[in-house]
């Protein structure tokens, strides 16, 4: 992500630690409370986000919007499975009006508290089952302001829309278990009027028109959190192509912003090798852009697949945010407290692609940083990157900029070979899963058997204020 307010380069940062929680914060598999799932999962900073009891397997969604109007109107079927007993589940859903839920075909009661959507199955659902949840639901999708400030949920373009869920946007456009822990796979499927174009993440399966509006399906196979699911509609110029190994690209740029963007567009499939050999392979089927107008949203955003931004992006924002499909995407975080495990890495690859690029090396920008960091970034020594203050700093300076110098501290204490088959492994072994910075550390210290990376962790990742440098 990149929140632009909150930088001077076009960048965006974050890794972070997380301390043992309930969640049992060990996915949303659990956090059942007798017959009903927890209505959250106790995040340390978004604690209502997700639910307990059940872990979502795949989300098929059935929508139609009308930008005249603002009305979004549609069904999401959800297949999960009951990790405890239930006689009553929840969702989360901000806003609209729901009209009916069923469970396993069977209409169910429900009722509506903020962001939860409780629902009570005819039938107790039992410990193990899986079970298909459909919700019909209709209305103005709501904007979500965060804790920082910034924007997200459903947010209307001159065009269209457009929907960005980081950290908790997705419930005003579906219901579900949206918190990163929980991931599915998805098929979202989009009527609007024709002449507008519904892009979305995965493939595209169908495209059809019939009475004056189009239907676009979109199908994700790999596991994917709801916070990076994303909904574009509007007038787009598209081009479709392929990368050097094969992968499908599909960019979607609207037309006001077609000239400023082509250049660095044209590199796609150049960054794509680029973090392919740095990174380890490609976690995804497919990959691209979506790039809105200016002021259609604040910041930039590494939606799987293909990310979003606003306006025509520059080299290394694009860098940033398709380094996030290896650190974030398919490596997601197991709490918004572990944030800097996604920034802290796309932040460093910007470093790394400068580097190899012929401009200042990662040494020279970690030094930069270090000596003159508070001349750009005034709240750079405010907190450590793992344990930001509250929720509105989860996406602050410290959280990129000090998590991609502890990326760097690591590279200097094990070396160049040895540090890029620490980045690979850690791709490798987390791919399409979640992990949280105990889980880093531990890694890298498995890895690395001998080297004593305790300064590290002390100084840089949990240290309070400018550690001394040696």
């Amino acid at each position: 992500m990149s929140r632009s307010a909150r930088l001077v380069r076009a960048v965006a940062v974050a890794v972070v630690w997380s301390l043992a929680l309930p969640l049992t914060l060990a996915g949303c598999d659990g956090g059942g409370q007798g017959d009903a799932g927890a209505p959250g999962v106790g995040d340390p900073y978004f604690p209502q986000a997700g639910n307990g009891g059940y872990d979502v397997r795949h989300y098929d969604l059935a929508l139609a919007y009308d930008p005249t109007v603002r009305r979004l109107s549609g069904t999401a079927r959800l297949t999960a499975r009951a990790t405890d007993a239930l006689s009553a589940f929840d969702l989360d859903l901000l806003g609209m009006t729901v009209e009916k839920v069923t469970v396993e075909g069977r209409a169910a009661s429900f009722d509506r508290d903020g962001q939860e959507l409780t629902v009570r199955p005819e039938d107790r659902l039992g410990e193990g089952e899986t079970f298909e949840v459909a919700v019909r639901y209709s209305g103005r999708p709501e904007t979500i302001t965060d804790p920082d400030g910034s924007k997200e949920g459903w947010l209307r373009t001159v065009d269209g829309a457009l929907a960005l869920g980081e950290p908790t946007g997705s419930m005003a456009w579906f219901p579900g278990n949206h918190h990163p822990g929980d991931k599915a796979s998805y098929d979202i499927e989009v009527t609007v009027p024709q002449g507008l174009t519904a892009v979305s993440n995965g493939e595209l399966r169908s495209e059809r028109t019939a009475g004056g509006r189009t239907t676009f399906a979109w199908h994700t196979a790999e596991p994917m959190a709801s916070h990076v699911a994303t909904l574009a509609i509007g007038r787009y110029t598209v081009t479709r192509s392929t990368t050097g190994d094969g992968v499908p690209v599909y960019v979607a740029v609207d037309p006001t912003q077609a000239a400023a963007s082509r250049t660095a567009l044209a590199r796609l499939p150049e960054v794509m090798e680029w973090a392919a050999y740095n990174f380890g392979p490609y976690p995804f089927s497919s990959t691209g852009a979506i790039v809105d107008r200016p002021r259609d949203s604040e910041y930039a955003l590494e939606t799987q697949n293909r990310p979003v931004f606003p306006g025509a992006p520059g080299i290394e924002l694009l860098v940033h945010e398709l380094a996030h499909q290896w650190f974030g995407n398919s490596v997601t975080p197991r709490t918004w407290r572990d944030m800097w495990l996604n920034e802290g890495f796309a932040t460093y690859a910007e470093w790394l692609w400068t580097e190899d690029e012929g401009g200042p090396t990662a040494e020279e920008t970690f030094t930069e940083l270090y000596e003159h960091g508070e001349d750009t970034y005034e709240d750079l020594w405010d907190f450590p990157p793992a344990r930001p203050t509250g929720a509105a700093d989860v996406s602050a300076d410290p959280v990129y900029q000090r998590g991609a110098m502890v990326v760097h501290k690591l590279r200097q204490a094990v070396g160049d070979d040895a540090f890029h088959d620490l980045v690979q492994g850690w791709t490798a072994a987390h791919r399409h899963g979640n992990a949280d910075t105990a889980d880093f550390t531990a890694y890298v210290e498995e890895r690395a058997p001998g080297k004593d990376f305790e300064p590290i962790w002390r100084d840089w990742l949990y240290g309070k204020g400018r550690p001394e440098r040696p």
